[in-house]
């Protein structure tokens, strides 16, 4: 639910305007300047290449979006609210991005940048990306080298595994959104990027996170994800409660006896246990799987998206292994079965509902397996101690205001908490979830191949795209554009509050989409966008309920950060 991965009160959808984010761009040409040949020749170009985009369709134009009324309960095939609403819709046409005419004087240049000697190329540019300069190093330094954030690349992990690494990376925050737009996009095996692991992970089929909105069993598979949210809404926020009211139990009393505590594993937990009692209705510590759940699914994700990733082993050893050869399937397929035999016993409603849209039972098991292993557990392991490091980081300040807002807003609903209360009395709570996505989204990467002949543009220029062309976008660098964000490397605990504030979230695009839109089954936004945002902010809450502040250390891991918890100061007011 996190890929590439709903709800919101009602009154603040329909409050908030609607915004369309500018991708494609639609070129009209400068009138020359009779006295310059250099002049008159580029606008020739121009000319030629907007009249070719014309002819092939090329230009998106804006549809307008609507959204759907709030009602009590919807069916299936549209999309269920909670308490408050889903903003998703299944809907006869996808909610696509418009193209705004650049200014007059935006040059058309040649995309820089290349790709070296084949095999070669790759090599170096994967070591260079995971050693020698590190992500962002690796990618700031190619855009200072071009002067421009959009060029030509190789992106990890490359041959043997990747057979064509070769990709168009987008780094601002206007050439960006062309990847969420499926009508100039592919999204088929995309999902990991350059490579798709095998599908002997996932019980043999195509999961949803790698199927493009074109394919017959997108829609389906979509539609139950939006059941599975739903069928059991009223158990959310009782059952979060539950699991993480434990944790924090748990780390105060590890924290008296030993100073300091790991938050990762214990959040693992209760992450897994959350998910399965609120989603499932079972809770994991009474069936076979026990508590093994977080670390068998850690092993399977090591085994999927391994290539991509370092663990601390000697450079020459790791980029040898790791990232050459992807490792056999057959030494996690017992414990992967043990995952699945789970959900077959747990998940009986979700399965008869996909029996009702027309998807096996076994089909939809594998699909449940990876959408809340995966995507939910998995987005949850990251974007947790995130959070829980910004904040910390934050430091006192911050921490008074929210803990002011957090125990006003239950105070005055009699001490419960609420999906209402949460969006329409917690203003702050709500800003610093969706800092903590703009800043370090849990999902950084997103990939789509052109599927016809494009012009992107960026802030200065405007680009030509061909044709089954990779396109690549590293989320971060798109959602710190210093020229869409002020201070946009600083965490600003209350940049999202107010009017100002709320404009700027079309900006904010963890969900492989903008937070002012809304998944549906035509898009690849994520099916649980606003589950995702309701759960982090649950987590603040519990916070603040229970501590005026704390301390943190912070380390890295191999996903997300390694975050342990040094003090933590009751409530006392």
């Amino acid at each position: 639910m996190w890929s590439s991965h709903a709800f919101t009160d009602s009154d603040r959808t329909t409050a908030r305007p609607f915004f369309l984010i500018p991708t494609l761009f639609l070129s009209l040409p400068t009138p020359p300047n009779p006295g310059g040949e250099r002049e008159r020749e580029r606008e020739r170009e121009r000319k030629r290449v907007c009249d070719k985009m014309a002819a092939t369709g090329a230009f998106s134009t804006p549809i307008s979006s609507t959204r759907l009324p709030v009602s009590s309960y919807r069916t299936p095939t549209g999309v269920p609210p909670f308490s408050i609403s889903i903003r998703s819709s299944i809907s006869n046409r996808p909610s696509t991005l418009s193209a705004n005419a650049p200014p007059a004087d935006l040059p058309l240049r040649k995309i820089p940048g290349d790709y070296g000697f084949p095999f070669i190329g790759s090599i170096q540019d994967r070591f260079a990306y995971f050693y020698t300069e590190g992500c962002d190093a690796f990618f700031r330094s190619r855009i200072r080298r071009y002067n421009s954030t959009v060029f030509r690349v190789n992106m990890p992990p490359g041959p043997p595994v990747s057979a064509d690494p070769r990709v168009i990376a987008l780094l601002d925050a206007v050439s960006f959104p062309v990847l969420f737009d499926t009508a100039a996009v592919e999204k088929r095996d995309l999902f990991t990027g350059t490579f798709m692991p095998s599908t002997d992970l996932t019980g043999g089929y195509r999961v949803l996170s790698y199927l493009d909105p074109s394919e017959p069993l997108h829609a389906p598979l979509k539609k139950l994800l939006f059941f599975l949210l739903s069928h059991r809404r009223r158990s959310l926020i009782p059952e979060f409660r539950r699991a993480f009211g434990s944790l924090f139990s748990s780390l105060e009393s590890d924290l008296s006896k030993q100073g300091k505590v790991d938050f990762g594993p214990g959040n693992d937990r209760a992450c897994f246990d959350f998910l399965s009692r609120a989603l499932l209705g079972r809770d994991p510590a009474d069936s076979p799987l026990g508590s093994d759940a977080p670390a068998i699914i850690m092993k399977w994700v090591l085994f999927q998206i391994g290539p991509l990733l370092t663990i601390g082993l000697p450079r020459i050893i790791e980029d040898a292994t790791l990232h050459s050869f992807r490792l056999p399937p057959a030494l996690i397929r017992a414990d992967y079965n043990r995952l699945a035999d789970f959900f077959r016993e747990s998940a009986g409603p979700v399965l008869d509902e996909a029996n009702r849209l027309g998807i096996s039972r076994e089909e939809a098991v594998h699909n449940l397996v990876f959408s809340i292993c995966f995507n939910s557990f998995g987005g949850m392991k990251i974007l947790f101690p995130n959070i829980v490091k910004w904040l910390g980081r934050a430091g006192g300040r911050l921490h008074t205001r929210l803990a002011a807002e957090v125990r006003a807003a239950v105070r005055s609903n009699d001490g419960q908490i609420g999906m209402r209360m949460i969006e329409e009395e917690m203003p702050l709570v709500k800003s610093v979830v969706y800092e903590a996505l703009r800043i370090e989204p849990p999902v950084s990467m997103q990939y789509g191949r052109a599927k016809r002949d494009l012009l992107i543009r960026s802030h200065d220029a405007a680009f030509e795209v061909k044709t089954g062309e990779l396109l690549f976008g590293y989320q971060p660098f798109a959602t710190k554009d210093p020229r869409v964000f002020d201070r946009a490397e600083e965490f600003v605990g209350d940049r999202f509050v107010g009017e100002e504030g709320e404009r700027l979230l079309r900006h904010v695009v963890w969900s492989n989409g903008p937070e002012t839109e809304g998944p549906t089954v035509e898009n690849k936004q994520c099916a649980g966008k606003d589950f995702v945002v309701l759960v982090a902010r649950l987590l603040v809450i519990e916070l603040f309920l229970r501590y005026d502040s704390f301390e943190i250390e912070v380390g890295s891991s191999a996903l997300g950060s390694s975050v342990k918890l040094t003090s933590l100061k009751r409530a006392s007011f």
